[in-house]
């Protein structure tokens, strides 16, 4: 396990190298460099989670490279921590992260800036591994702000548009928000605590606030305020359907499988002071309840596909929140584990789809795809599927139904009908794409794919995203609490039946709506009511119209009064004087000889004239 600093360290030198040698090589030799890179990285980490997996007891793996930085009695360490919560999210960002780097390989050829593409995706890589293998909160807020710096990149990396500019910044923006929220938690932590070890963190904690103490419940408030800016939660949720701007890959990467979910690992890893702070801990449950409802509302109306894989990743997420309010930690877990294999299949998917139809995103321009590109439908039929929890052959059966049943089981059952409305809408607007775009009548002609670079990580996502991916479980016992609930298998195959009768539900209004001629959907859409709720969904409820004039239009306003402020004018004055003194100076600089010597004459006379009042002045 020694080797698991190689994990970060091989994709850092694939960001140098493509980074220092940009424009200067082939394609093929880039992506040699960016996806070979991240191979190594997997293979590290493979290698280190059998080698953990291995160990009797497990427990916890401690790597300190060096003392980063060191003021007075602070003096943090960069160091790695591997349990079974870092390794989860270790194999998480090196596995997919690698497949999803294989699939850019592919979907980017003939792209301006190949290989600027690679060394971003690099670099976030690198980002997201020290926020989850840091082994302190200083080292974890590194990797956070990485992470937001690369999406920053990613996002607009079609910077020649300047609406792909506009939702680089708003992402930017909006996420910063939280970031630093959570810089004032971290200020708390370290203030009352006298530390930022993260395992010191939950160890002092008990031992100096008490359940419900004003430090720890502003603490974890704080937290969670850069926990729904990262993930995309109610009220920081609007950044996450603009960021579709970036290439599909990207979307894959950060915004399906790693980025998006690094609020739910912050909840998780600082479990403790969530728990001392229960209303802050049922705060997450709601927002996770509001935003997988109001985001599932939001993707019934969509018309890019992107579009409604974005706000599915906001409901989903949600789902997770849900979970963490419940105390369902392996639950949530297991879900943003299970969540990675089939956004992600269904991102790339979409990629796919992307380019067979000759780069067209919207879903009512295309149709009877499944002829052309079955493999693809093959793809969205099991990722569609697992986001629909369709009943025992998905592994988004198991996750979900792991979470409903946790929060039917610990009673909370505001959240556990939350999340079945999410699960019924889930399954309509999912299948309303899939029937969408690979049914009907074909209207863009698309052509076949090919590839192994294209389908091989497709086919893997596949596979992981059936049951067979349930089979792969966090080893989550001793690193987080377990529920304490009495075994009722009865209760617990109603709470599975339920929900997978939900999913079926769904299904099935879907394609009653969406085969065939569609009229009943077209005159509900078309309808005064359907139309009014159309608008309010399609953006976003509203938020980003609120939010403008709440925030954005008093800011621009402060902006402009405070242009002709009257102190900005009054400081201007000593620039102001000394140009023109300086103007005025200037003038005598004018290569006349005459003018110099008058020059030279009248200064000696006016310093004689000074030194004759002085020596007046000093004799009288």
């Amino acid at each position: 396990m020694n080797l698991l600093y190689l994990t970060f360290v091989f994709p850092l030198v694939g960001f140098l190298l493509l980074s220092t040698v940009r424009n200067r090589l082939s394609e093929n030799l880039a992506a040699l460099i960016g996806v070979g890179s991240m191979g190594l990285s997997a293979l590290t980490a493979l290698y280190v989670g059998i080698e953990f997996m291995g160990i009797e007891g497990q427990g916890a793996y401690r790597q300190v490279l060096w003392t980063w930085m060191q003021v007075g009695d602070f003096a943090p360490a960069f160091g790695l921590h591997l349990d079974g919560l870092s390794l989860t999210m270790l194999g998480v960002v090196t596995g997919v992260g690698f497949l999803i780097h294989v699939f850019a390989s592919w979907y980017m050829r003939g792209e301006a800036g190949y290989e600027r593409f690679f060394s971003y995706m690099n670099l976030f890589v690198v980002s997201m591994l020290l926020l989850v293998l840091g082994d302190n909160l200083l080292l974890l807020y590194l990797g956070w702000e990485g992470v937001g710096l690369c999406s920053y990149l990613l996002i607009g990396f079609y910077y020649q548009n300047s609406a792909n500019g506009a939702a680089a910044i708003k992402a930017f923006t909006v996420t910063r928000v939280g970031d630093v929220l959570m810089a004032i938690g971290l200020f708390i932590i370290y203030h009352e605590l006298g530390t930022m070890d993260i395992q010191e963190v939950l160890v002092r904690a008990p031992e100096v606030w008490r359940t419900g103490d004003l430090s720890v419940t502003l603490a974890a408030l704080m937290l969670l305020g850069g926990a729904v800016g990262k993930s995309a939660q109610l009220p920081l949720q609007t950044w996450l359907a603009d960021a579709m701007a970036g290439p599909t890959p990207v979307s894959a990467l950060i915004h399906a499988a790693t980025m998006v979910t690094a609020g739910v690992y912050l909840i998780a890893r600082t479990h403790v002071l969530f728990m001392m702070a229960p209303e802050v801990l049922e705060l997450v449950g709601v927002i996770g309840a509001v935003t997988l409802v109001l985001a599932g509302f939001s993707a019934m109306v969509q018309t890019d596909i992107k579009r409604i894989l974005a706000y599915s990743t906001m409901s989903q997420i949600g789902y997770m929140f849900l979970a963490l309010g419940a105390g369902a930690w392996s639950a949530a877990v297991f879900h943003l584990m299970t969540h990675a294999f089939f956004k992600a299949l269904l991102f790339l998917s979409s990629g796919a789809v992307i380019i067979a139809c000759h780069h067209e995103q919207n879903i009512f321009k295309m149709g009877g795809l499944w002829k052309k590109i079955p493999f693809v439908y093959a793809c969205f039929l099991v990722g569609g599927g697992a986001l629909a929890a369709l009943p025992f052959v998905t592994v988004g059966f198991y996750s979900k139904d792991a979470i409903l049943w946790d929060e039917f089981a610990t009673q909370h059952f505001e959240l556990f009908w939350a999340g079945l409305v999410g699960a019924f809408f889930t399954s309509i607007y999912t299948f309303r794409l899939i029937f969408i775009v690979f049914h009907g009548q074909e209207k863009t002609h698309a052509h076949a794919l090919k590839g192994v670079t294209y389908w091989l990580p497709l086919g893997i996502l596949l596979v992981l995203s059936t049951g067979v991916g349930a089979l792969i479980h966090p080893p989550l016992e001793g690193v987080l609490p377990a529920l304490n609930i009495s075994a009722n298998e009865e209760a617990r195959h109603s709470v599975e039946l339920l929900s997978g009768a939900v999913a079926m539900i769904g299904i099935g209004i879907a394609a009653f709506l969406f085969l065939g001629e569609r009229k009943l959907a077209t005159a509900m859409a078309q309808s005064s009511v359907g139309q009014l709720l159309s608008r309010l969904w399609l953006n976003g409820w509203g938020f980003d119209w609120v939010y403008d004039k709440l925030f954005v239009r008093p800011y621009l306003f402060v902006v402009n009064l405070l242009r002709h402020d009257i102190i900005d004018l009054g400081i201007g004055l000593i620039p102001g004087v000394a140009r023109r003194a300086h103007d005025a100076v200037s003038v005598t600089e004018n290569g006349r000889l005459r003018w110099y010597a008058a020059s030279m004459v009248f200064g000696a006379v006016v310093i004689l004239a000074a030194l004759i009042v002085l020596s007046s002045n000093f004799k009288g």
